[in-house]
């Protein structure tokens, strides 16, 4: 049996800023039928030590970046998790990476150098009778772990770095390189030396055994200036080394016939019971109720997402005949401009400022289409969740979206495989032109059902992922240490 210490900053259902946690509460109990055990590092942020206090001294780390340390041992929700237990960091209010008045924590450079840490040391043995055979780390929080075991020599685990988004890099000022206890010769190019600063993710990409990201289509696109965030040249000389691997959903989660968050529990087979959903969402919006196409947005409001660009179209939207909702925050000027489409159109304009995880079950349900125009989409859950609930997707083609969608073209329609609406590139015009394509299909409900089913058809689980990642670790395993 393979044995891998995941490293991840948060994971689903203790914590959760985004899809990250998703993947590593999810992928986990996907890769145990496979052969391969995962134990999952964390940190003990307050929150989830209220959650989980019965857990077990396993470790000790007497001076962590300025404090004592312990790692915890306990089992919650089927996974395997060690916490991280080092008050001096993560025992504070606020989120996982923000403080209450809203901005970073000023450490986030050491809380995130101190899990990696972690992870190496116990990758190293750390804990008596356990020693994975891979860490695998996941995005910039936890990019250190492959570098500090880098920096051990030796025998050591082989390693796997995930990129969820290339864009969120942890870059902090050279002054920290001292603190961070590496060797000298890892301040520089092969190092962690970023055009000037020290890049936690950069250093990661340069030592880990793997790179892995969320989709093959995003793998492509890391390796050209325009989606390599600066990081590009560095990933086209290792594109040996790296995979594209689409990121699934837990789909005894996200499942509409057993769903008890919903209004109405339905199937492919019984869609007719969808639209209890959809008047239960018009209700909890204030929305007029009537039978025209109702969309939505479930996401982080940022540039990224392209919902500047949604925003400037709400009234072309309603006048269209449509209505939104919108479930979300981010931007404060996006917050501002969707709320006052609702109020401008009042009935046929929802906003929910905030994000709610139970809500968006209840969204995707009674939804008619998920709209997701990204500039750039690493991989895109919410999609996935989109297609399992017969919700139909209208994304741009990037990315994870372009990989995990079918749009409805001639072709794809006389062979029943279309599931939503791809549209680029990312403009005013070519998103309207792309509900305006939504809005046709959605008054022949023939065609309208027969989408509808495909797309709950999708295989959006993590079977065939789980595999390839066993195959990868599988494939490390056997390898030597550099």
């Amino acid at each position: 049996m393979t044995s891998v210490l995941s490293v991840a900053s948060e994971v689903f259902p203790l914590v959760k800023t985004g899809g990250l946690a998703d993947v590593t509460g999810a992928l986990p109990l996907a890769l145990e039928p496979l052969g391969v055990s995962v134990r999952t590092l964390m940190p003990a942020y307050p929150s989830v030590m209220a959650e989980l206090g019965d857990a077990e001294p396993v470790a000790a780390l007497p001076d962590l970046f300025g404090g004592p340390a312990r790692i915890l041992s306990v089992r919650h929700a089927g996974l395997d998790l060690l916490l991280l237990d080092a008050p001096h960091l993560f025992d504070r209010p606020g989120g996982p990476y923000v403080g209450p008045n809203g901005y970073d924590h000023p450490d986030n450079w050491a809380r995130f150098a101190a899990l990696g840490k972690a992870a190496a040391e116990i990758g190293l043995g750390l804990i008596e009778g356990y020693r994975p055979d891979i860490v695998h780390a996941h995005d910039w929080q936890a990019a250190l772990a492959p570098v500090y075991l880098d920096a051990a020599g030796g025998e050591r685990p082989r390693t796997v770095i995930t990129i969820h988004n290339l864009a969120f890099q942890g870059a902090f000022p050279q002054t920290i390189f001292p603190e961070l206890g590496l060797p000298e010769t890892f301040w520089g190019i092969d190092g962690v030396e970023y055009y000037g600063s020290v890049g936690f993710l950069k250093g990661g990409l340069r030592a880990a055994d793997r790179i892995t990201t969320v989709s093959p289509n995003y793998a492509g696109e890391i390796l050209q200036p325009a989606g390599g965030m600066g990081l590009d040249g560095l990933l086209r000389g290792r594109a040996d080394r790296l995979v594209g691997i689409v990121n699934g959903i837990d789909t005894s989660v996200w499942d509409p016939a057993i769903d008890p968050h919903i209004a109405a529990s339905f199937t492919r087979d019984d869609l007719f019971r969808r639209s209890l959903n959809k008047r239960a969402l018009e209700a909890e919006f204030s929305l007029e109720e009537d039978e025209s196409p109702l969309l939505a947005v479930v996401s982080r409001l940022t540039w990224q997402k392209g919902l500047d660009i949604l925003a400037d179209c709400v009234d072309d939207v309603v006048a269209a005949g449509c209505r939104l909702v919108v479930v979300g925050s981010g931007d404060r000027l996006l917050e501002g401009a969707f709320l006052s489409g609702a109020a401008r159109h009042s009935g046929r304009v929802g906003v929910r400022i905030g994000y709610d995880e139970l809500l968006s079950h209840r969204v995707q349900a009674g939804a008619d289409a998920l709209l997701v125009p990204s500039r750039f989409e690493p991989c895109g859950l919410t999609q996935l969740y989109a297609l399992r609930y017969g919700c139909l997707p209208v994304v741009s083609r990037v990315g994870g979206l372009a990989d995990t969608v079918i749009d409805a073209n001639f072709a794809a329609l006389a062979a029943s495989a279309a599931t939503g609406i791809v549209f680029a590139p990312v403009t005013r015009e070519a998103l309207l032109d792309g509900m305006t394509r939504l809005t046709r299909l959605y008054a022949d409900a023939p065609t309208w059902r027969d989408i509808q089913r495909s797309a709950m058809s999708s295989d959006v689980s993590w079977t065939a992922s789980a595999r390839r990642y066993a195959d990868l670790y599988s494939s490390l395993s056997e390898e030597s240490t550099r």
